[in-house]
């Protein structure tokens, strides 16, 4: 299968000086909106939280050491043959393991992720102790993302994602992988399985499993599970959580299916306007999480120094939804490899855990006392521990990779 144009490159980040200095022009020259007394969170990020923001971000924020401990990492580009798309140029991270047989593992992140959320977890999972098993990472910038180009025209749908992750993975020798992913990584690994599981996909794991509501003439079972609702006090609970976050948290998915363009030029000029916009996330959807001010402006760095910029991320919740006239996992198919699925306690979408049987074959489950939308950040260890359980000795994914099973 032809799935490059070119050798895989070294990339180091270097963003030019004059994008730097445009950007603390921009900071200097921000008009903050008014608000109301009282509002605090109920009207979205707090003034006073984006005020300190821009403050740090504009006074005290160092890019440029930022950006050297994020070239430690090992950073590659590959040209990679989309079929109707011509040749994305793809970045990633491939992070290999010293244990000569390694398990080949794809980390996909969603939005308003990016790369980086692997960074806890790589010495966890390619030098862990001797009893645990181990992984080659890779993880990538989704298209449109970070340091990925974007697609240059529409229609860029789930299965031409999972042609991206596979024709990557193959080019890097790894014929047959496990795939492990959270939001957008959960639902494209939905397509990336219907296309590839068996022959190339062995195993996969999410830490935000989500699908659609059951149907009688599909799944029978969990469909009259729903009777049973009221009596399921966890899973009652998850599915009001559920339901109140799409009343009251789901503006953002609204305007980036509709109309991505309109809020880009936005995003695209305005880097408070960016801040603020994923910032709202970012506390929202963790559990918790203590963010520093370094954390959070390094993460919306990235997307402000994107290949492509900052407005071309929010395009792929109206490609896969068609103008959100369909869900996430149109075109998908239910599959028979091993699938794993966590738990997290401040996951912003909650649905009962009999729901995950209709996304795959759940071999492995784990349920956690802590931890949100964003787990391989928040909660690295609880996610890599779920991974070591699963394809370790004795876990039900345990040697799927023939000739990889993460032990010397």
């Amino acid at each position: 299968m032809a799935s490059t144009t070119a050798e895989e490159q070294p990339f180091t980040l270097a963003v030019p000086d004059a994008d730097l200095e445009l950007l603390r022009t921009k900071l200097a020259s921000v008009r903050f909106p008014d608000e109301l007394e009282g509002a605090a969170w109920d009207y979205g990020a707090p003034l006073a939280d984006i005020q300190r923001l821009v403050t740090h971000w504009k006074n005290s924020f160092d890019w440029r050491k930022a950006e050297a401990a994020i070239n430690t990492l090992p950073m590659f580009t590959h040209d990679i043959e989309v079929d109707g798309f011509g040749t994305l140029n793809i970045h990633y991270v491939h992070q290999k393991s010293a244990v000569k047989n390694a398990v080949p593992l794809l980390f996909v992140h969603g939005w308003p992720g990016h790369f980086l959320e692997v960074r806890k977890l790589l010495p966890l999972l390619t030098a862990g102790p001797a009893d645990q098993p181990s992984f080659h990472v890779v993880a990538l910038s989704l298209p449109g993302f970070g340091f990925s180009e974007a697609p240059k025209k529409p229609g860029f749908k789930g299965r031409h994602y999972a042609e991206v992750f596979n024709k990557l993975m193959l080019s890097l020798g790894y014929e047959e992988y496990v795939y492990q992913g959270g939001d957008w990584g959960c639902a494209l690994g939905a397509h990336a399985v219907t296309h590839y599981a068996h022959t190339h996909i062995k195993a996969w794991h999410t830490n935000t499993p989500f699908y659609r509501r059951p149907k009688f003439l599909s799944n029978p079972l969990l469909f009259l599970g729903l009777l049973t609702l009221p009596f399921n006090e966890p899973a009652l609970a998850g599915l009001q959580r559920s339901q109140e976050f799409m009343k009251k948290g789901m503006g953002y998915y609204m305007e980036q299916a509709t109309q991505p363009q309109t809020l880009g030029y936005s995003l695209a000029d305005s880097p408070v306007g960016l801040l603020a916009w994923i910032y709202e996330k970012l506390v929202s959807w963790s559990d918790d999480y203590p963010w520093t001010d370094d954390e959070v402006i390094e993460w919306i760095s990235i997307y402000w120094f994107s290949r492509a910029g900052p407005a071309a991320a929010g395009r792929i919740y109206y490609e896969i939804t068609n103008r959100n006239t369909n869900d996430l996992f149109e075109g998908t198919k239910r599959t028979t490899v091993p699938f794993g699925v966590a738990y997290f306690p401040g996951e912003i979408a909650q649905t009962p855990k009999s729901w995950s049987k209709m996304l795959g074959k759940v071999v492995f489950e784990s349920t956690h006392d802590k931890g949100g939308h964003f787990s391989a950040f928040e909660q690295p260890e609880k996610l890599a521990s779920d991974l070591h359980k699963m394809f370790g000795k004795g876990g039900p994914a345990h040697g799927v990779v023939p000739g990889r099973n993460g032990y010397d």
